[in-house]
């Protein structure tokens, strides 16, 4: 009977890594779509929310790691880019004082945070820890 839940569990765990596509992992996200993307969403997997600008020079240094990490880590997590420029709605109700500014959502709720640009290793640390 343990073997069979087992076996039903893993295959179910296999096709729903098979559905979520590379371009799933991430997501460009504006105030419109930001309850389906990143709250509706964060209730099938944790949704770190990159908050950013195209003229912050330490969010596009942060960005390329964050958008690698989410490929590596393949459907562990979803990586939705909020530009704040074109949300300020969301900027303002998310408390965002400072950029880049990342936040990691379970279950609609924001579970874990940092700012500023941080090195791959750290960015790393910090995503397993919340993963676990």
């Amino acid at each position: 009977m343990d073997e069979e839940i087992e076996r039903i569990k893993m295959e179910k765990l296999r096709k729903m890594m098979e559905s979520t596509s590379r371009k799933e992992l991430v997501v460009e996200v504006s105030a419109k779509d930001f309850q389906e993307k990143v709250i509706d969403r964060s209730y099938e997997v944790p949704v770190v929310v990159d908050f950013w600008a195209p003229w912050c020079a330490p969010c596009l240094m942060l960005g390329p790691i964050l958008e690698k990490l989410a490929k590596e880590y393949n459907g562990k997590f979803v990586l939705a880019k909020v530009n704040v420029d074109e949300a300020r709605d969301l900027a303002i109700r998310y408390n965002i004082m400072s950029i880049p500014n990342v936040k990691m959502f379970k279950n609609g709720v924001i579970v874990d945070e940092f700012m500023g640009a941080m090195p791959e290793p750290l960015v790393r640390r910090w995503l397993d820890k919340n993963l676990a």
